[in-house]
């Protein structure tokens, strides 16, 4: 899979099938969550296959909840392994975050402390998802707005820290190294240049909102501002030509308008040198 992709959303599907990869030369596959068509029936996973007939897929969870303390849920691995499978993916990511306590599901992407501590228990999790499902598993770095304590660690070493201790692939989010660093007083290159760049296996960009001057919510919803495709450049430079993935999950603009941010991602992928070897994802 290479090249640049956009992430599936009902709202976009019609706009897609109707053009097609002959008059979308610069989209090159598709990512979707799993949890919107899992145990569905109807227009969902007939969107969803019509869509798999034109472009290659990736995948990217949201309920995993890999840093959590709740045992991970067996039905839900299970299906998403089948599901995984029949999409025939090469990979599978979710977040570096919890979202569920003590059986109740948040909707959140909520933080995990950066402490050592953190490190071996969410890398524990992720080896025991990484045994239950049939591609290999990715975790993605998240946006956050209060950290918790203790955190001993700075993002890029907890990032480093986990992949290696769970010996997986890194889903590398632009974008929130960009919030990150804008809402916390830190250097997003510096932070780029911590992570594991030789396990990032696809990279996400996406648009944010100043709700103040000093101040970013990561809402998905905005067009890409100039500041994250030059931080995208900056990580390609030293990935490779990884896959880009473009997130936009509201306020969605006219297709042109949204692949014309597409044709502008792919310009800079291209430009990208070719990546060097990457260690093998189990």
């Amino acid at each position: 899979m290479r090249g640049v992709g956009l992430g599936l959303r009902s709202a976009l599907l019609d706009d897609l099938l109707a053009r097609g990869p002959e008059g979308l030369p610069a989209l090159g596959w598709l990512e979707c969550h799993p949890e919107n068509y899992m145990r569905r029936g109807g227009r969902f996973p007939d969107g969803l296959a019509r869509a798999r007939e034109l472009w290659p897929f990736a995948t990217h969870g949201l309920s995993m909840s890999l840093g959590g303390t709740d045992p991970l849920e067996r039905e839900y691995l299970r299906t998403l392994g089948g599901f995984l499978g029949d999409l025939a993916v090469p990979w599978h990511s979710d977040h570096l975050c919890f979202s569920s306590a003590q059986g109740v599901a948040t909707h959140e992407l909520l933080p995990l402390p950066f402490s050592e501590e953190a490190v071996r228990h969410v890398a524990r999790r992720v080896r025991e998802a990484q045994g239950a499902l049939p591609v290999p598993l990715a975790v993605e770095n998240v946006s956050y707005y209060v950290l918790p304590t203790p955190s001993t660690l700075d993002e890029g070493e907890f990032v480093s820290a986990v992949c290696a201790e769970a010996d997986c692939g890194l889903l590398l989010d632009v974008n929130n190294v960009f919030v990150n660093a804008e809402n916390h007083g830190g250097d997003a290159r510096k932070i780029i240049e911590k992570m594991p760049l030789d396990r990032v296996v696809q990279i996400h960009v996406a648009g944010h909102w100043y709700e103040e001057p000093s101040f970013i919510i990561d809402t998905h919803s905005e067009p890409v501002r100039e500041e994250v495709y030059e931080l995208l450049a900056f990580t390609l430079e030293r990935t490779g030509k990884v896959p880009v993935l473009l997130e936009r999950d509201d306020d969605f603009p006219p297709f042109e308008e949204l692949y014309a941010e597409i044709e502008q991602l792919d310009a800079i992928w291209r430009a990208a040198p070719e990546p060097a070897k990457k260690r093998a994802m189990r």
